[in-house]
Order: C-alpha cells, then sequence, then structure tokens
C-alpha cells in the first residue's frame, strides 16, 4: 500500500483520527490551514519563551508528546458501530502543560506521524494541526475544561470536565474536516450526510477519549497533584520535581509502543467508517492534481520511512523521535529565553 503516492484515503486511518488525506483537500483550502495553523505554533513558542517561568514544563514537554503519540496508536472498539476510535490527547496535554505548551506538543506530534509514518498527507498537515491541535488545547480545553474543572480536586467535576471537552473537541475537529472535504469541492460526498455520519460517530469517540483522559488525570490527581496546569496557578503546588511522573510517562509509552499491533482495534476509525457509509469504500483516489500536491507527496515518500506503521517497532521509534524533536524545540525556545533574560 503506497499511500503516500495515490493520495488516497484507504488505510491512512486505520491507527489514527481524524487525520487528512490530500485526497480530501484542495490546495488552496490546505495553504489557508496551513497559514492559521502556522501562525498559531509561531505564538505559541513566543508565549512559552515569554511566559514559561516553570522550567519544568519544557522536558515535560517531550515526555507527554511521547505519551501522547503512543496513545494515538490504540484504537478502542466502539460497540454496535463497527467503528474505533483513540484519544487525540489535546485536552490531556493542555491540562499537564498548559495550552500553549500543548499545541506545540500535540503540532510535533502531527508532524512525526504525518513525514516518518505517513500518516495524513503532507498538503493536509496544516488542516490536521488545525482539526486536532487547536480545537483541542486553544478551544476545548481553556474554554471547556478549566472552567467546569476550576481549582478543586473533585473527582467527578474531572470526569464530566474531560467528558465534555473531549467531545466538544472532537465534534468541532469532525465539523472542520467536513467543512473542509466541501470548500475544497474535490469529493462527491454529500455535505449534510458526512456531517451527521462524522458528528455521531465522534460524539461517542469523544466519551471514550473523555473517560480515557479522566482516568489518566486522576492517576495524576492522586499521586503527583502540582503537574496539573490548574493546580499550579492556584499556588496549589510547584513542577519542580516530576522525575517520578516523567519515568512513569515514558515507560507507559514505550509498553504501550511495543503492544499496539496486538491491542489496537482493527475496525475503521471515525472518517474512514463515515466515508465508507457513504460509499460503500474507504477508498477517494485523486485529489486535485497540483505542482504542489505533486511535489509535497514526493517529499513525503522520501521522509516516511515506516509507512502505516509497518513494524513492530513503529511505536518505540515513534516515541523516540516525538522526543528528540520536542526537546530541540523546548531547548532552542530555552536558549532564546536565557538570552533575552541577560539582554
Amino acid at each position: 500500500r503506497d499511500l503516500v503516492r495515490s493520495r488516497g484515503l484507504g488505510d491512512v486511518y486505520k491507527r489514527q483520527i481524524m487525520h487528512m488525506a490530500d485526497a480530501l483537500v484542495s490546495p488552496a483550502v490546505a495553504g489557508v490551514a496551513a497559514v492559521v495553523s502556522v501562525s498559531l505554533l509561531v505564538v505559541a513558542a513566543k508565549k512559552i519563551r515569554k511566559e514559561s517561568s516553570d522550567s519544568s514544563v519544557v522536558p515535560l514537554m517531550g515526555v507527554m508528546g511521547a505519551f501522547i503519540f503512543a496513545a494515538q496508536m490504540i484504537n478502542f472498539t466502539i460497540p454496535g458501530t463497527g467503528s474505533s476510535g483513540h484519544i487525540v490527547g489535546g485536552i490531556l496535554l493542555g491540562a499537564i502543560l498548559g495550552p500553549w505548551a500543548a499545541l506545540l506538543t500535540l503540532a510535533s506530534v502531527l508532524v512525526v506521524q504525518c513525514l516518518i509514518f505517513a500518516d495524513g498527507g503532507l498538503m493536509a498537515l496544516g488542516c490536521n494541526i488545525l482539526n486536532m491541535g487547536v480545537v483541542s488545547t486553544l478551544i476545548a480545553y481553556p474554554l471547556v475544561f478549566k472552567p467546569i474543572m476550576g481549582h478543586g480536586t473533585s473527582t467527578w467535576r474531572m470526569i464530566v470536565a474531560s467528558i465534555t471537552a473531549s467531545v466538544v473537541g472532537l465534534e468541532l475537529g469532525a465539523v472542520l474536516v467536513t467543512l473542509e472535504t466541501e470548500l475544497s469541492g474535490v469529493t462527491a460526498l454529500p455535505t449534510g450526510d458526512f456531517l451527521a455520519l462524522m458528528t455521531s460517530i465522534h460524539l461517542f469517540i469523544g466519551i471514550g477519549e473523555g473517560l480515557a483522559t479522566a482516568a489518566v488525570l486522576y492517576f495524576v490527581l492522586r499521586y503527583k497533584p502540582s503537574l496539573l496546569e490548574c493546580r499550579a496557578e492556584a499556588g496549589a503546588g510547584h513542577r519542580g520535581h516530576y522525575g517520578k511522573a516523567a519515568i512513569v510517562f515514558i515507560s507507559i509509552a514505550l509498553l504501550l509502543g511495543v503492544a499496539f499491533t496486538w491491542i489496537a482495534s482493527s475496525n475503521p476509525d471515525g472518517l474512514e467508517w463515515s466515508i465508507e457509509n457513504l460509499t460503500g469504500s474507504s477508498e477517494l483516489t485523486g485529489g486535485v492534481g497540483s505542482k504542489v500536491a505533486d511535489t509535497l507527496a514526493g517529499v513525503q515518500s522520501t521522509t516516511s520511512l515506516l509507512p502505516d506503521y509497518d513494524s513492530t517497532w513503529s511505536g518505540i521509534i515513534g516515541c523516540l523521535v516525538v522526543v528528540a524533536i520536542v526537546w530541540v524545540v523546548a531547548s532552542l525556545l530555552g536558549r532564546h529565553q536565557s538570552v533575552g533574560s541577560k539582554a
């Protein structure tokens, strides 16, 4: 299966939720989404460099990025639908890192998935960052999760906040996928039916993600509450000692990275499931032929060393690459911050 050269949907979505292939978007729509996403990432970098006096957030970004990468590989079955889903991770990252660091971390995960594993199209990368990263970390987390959660330690508030924010984030992402597909005009998918299927299946996936997010945050709240952003903001703790928590998260990430091929559901995810229900097939080959699309497809075919996670070691390799990339970015930010402080 050559996912990059065909630019079809095929099995692109077997492992990941809402990753758009190039066959769904036009260069114009992809370009606008890329400009918006890159602009927000630049703002995120400036925010982290300027506002992050808490130095422990920087290394936590690498560890949590690896954890999210591994967690995204484990699809869970949605009973009675024939579909599957997994966490996107924006709410979890936001709760531990804060929204801007969460966006930069999740974007790094998406870049690694795209370039190394050919997961989602390179031309559509801006759309994927917008649909999954921006809506979850900059909208659902600060506007839904934080107001519900507050600065308390109530388990029920945390569960409600996690589920509600996860559902909102995935539903907004599903709407954006439908809108970007419609505006691109490169498929014959009926917009109303596509939107209905996308929002309905992602409602259930969002509930699943919310429960998984709440479970992880419950563990953090009980054993290392100072890691939570809301607790740090309330002055209830500091993030200076995170070593044990980091070891736990990276250990779980590596374990999931090894086990994903045996425990992940083989059912299609929400996007592929929606397309199959409309067309009878997950294949949507073609897309808009253009020099930009062809050039980017060629670049991706060169960089995708493990397309479709086609190796037992894909999880481990992905975790290590995510850690390396996030730490390099974070180190550069820290270096600029140090230079600015001396000046």
